[in-house]
């Protein structure tokens, strides 16, 4: 389906006249650009409307001119910024009935996540390079990793590299090996990394989230092989279950169950309980993440990132997922693999291992 497709259905589903997007990753959704000047706003600085027949931006007139060269072939109305707010200058330019997806005077509230599942072709292009230019970046900003370095110091060279290609960071999370078996979140500190480290990120452009995890070990524990195996193949099976689910139109706690049942078969029961298992991706980090219960429809072609975890262990890629199979998009050939079966489905999906570094 194409994007105006989607927006359409949207307005018929609602009865509008108008849809106003403002959220970073709507707004990218929308227009391919970003509205960000502030990373920490819940809403950027211009809106894109959608009235069934074009796209327009409003935004203030401090921003227009650099809206309007990143994108050319959009209308862009201006309102005087010391006059207006934003959310003022859509209420008053809007055809009504409306809706946002922040809060304007007037017009309904709308949140467009469902409309941006499945993803289009023009998505899943965009998804391919995002996904291999990431994966590239983190890995060789790995490689080059070493026991005295500090988390807070791979951090750093990581956001650097992304910077300098235009991609943003919003999940930057580098643990060392005392760190990553206390942490499932382990946000970067001045601790060495030690004998291994695992790297996550999450990365955006136009809108569209990739997420990844490498592990590096330099003198890597007995046990490291054995978790790291084991989330592996939870991970195979999230993703086995995520197309037989999808095929047939069903929901998030189906696969949550094939992970559970996964995270049993692997001899670590429990561990689905230490952190959450991820979802799906696309126009955020998760559009929904699975829970036990979760009536999330699984929708295919659709990016999925799961990151199943077992203590100091972690897999994770950002994986699109069809009616034809299941593509790793965050793969350069330049890592180890290892294909990996999924538990009680026919499928064997190559993993990523840990890197071992010799020093």
């Amino acid at each position: 389906m194409k994007r105006r497709d989607t927006l359409d259905a949207l307005l018929t589903d609602r009865s509008l006249e108008a849809v106003w997007l403002a959220q970073p990753n709507a707004f990218g959704w929308l227009t391919g650009s970003d509205n960000v000047i502030t990373a920490t706003d819940p809403v950027g600085v211009a809106a894109a409307g959608y009235d069934g027949d074009s796209v327009t931006v409003v935004t203030a007139n401090n921003e227009a001119d650099r809206i309007r060269e990143e994108l050319p072939e959009t209308t862009v109305r201006s309102y005087e910024w010391h006059e207006s707010s934003l959310a003022e200058a859509v209420a008053k330019r809007s055809p009504m009935p409306g809706a946002a997806d922040f809060d304007v005077p007037g017009l309904e509230s709308v949140d467009v996540s469902e409309y941006r599942q499945p993803l289009t072709d023009d998505d899943v292009e965009q998804y391919r390079a995002l996904g291999t230019e990431t994966a590239e970046v983190v890995e060789e900003v790995c490689r080059a990793l070493s026991p005295e370095m500090t988390e807070r110091a791979v951090t750093a060279r990581l956001k650097h590299a992304f910077v300098e290609r235009g991609i943003h960071v919003p999940v930057a999370l580098v643990g060392g090996a005392k760190r990553v078996q206390r942490h499932r979140h382990f946000t970067p500190t001045d601790a060495p990394l030690g004998e291994y480290a695992i790297v996550t990120l999450c990365t955006v452009r136009a809108g569209l989230c990739i997420s990844i995890t490498r592990t590096v070990a330099f003198d890597p524990p007995a046990w490291l092989t054995e978790r790291h195996h084991a989330a592996a193949r939870v991970h195979s099976t999230a993703l086995a279950a995520t197309r037989a689910v999808g095929t047939r139109g069903g929901t998030a706690g189906e696969v949550f169950e094939a992970i559970q049942d996964a995270y049993a078969a692997v001899g670590h029961p429990d561990e689905w309980r230490r952190h959450h298992q991820g979802g799906a991706g696309g126009y955020a980090t998760r559009e929904w993440i699975a829970t036990p219960d979760s009536e999330a429809p699984v929708t295919l072609p659709m990016g999925y990132a799961w990151n199943p975890t077992v203590q100091g262990a972690k897999c994770e890629d950002t994986v699109l997922v069809t009616d034809d199979g299941v593509e790793t998009l965050t793969r350069t050939g330049e890592w180890p693999t290892t294909a990996v079966a999924a538990v009680e489905h026919d499928l064997s999906h190559p993993q990523h291992d840990v890197l071992v570094v010799s020093q």
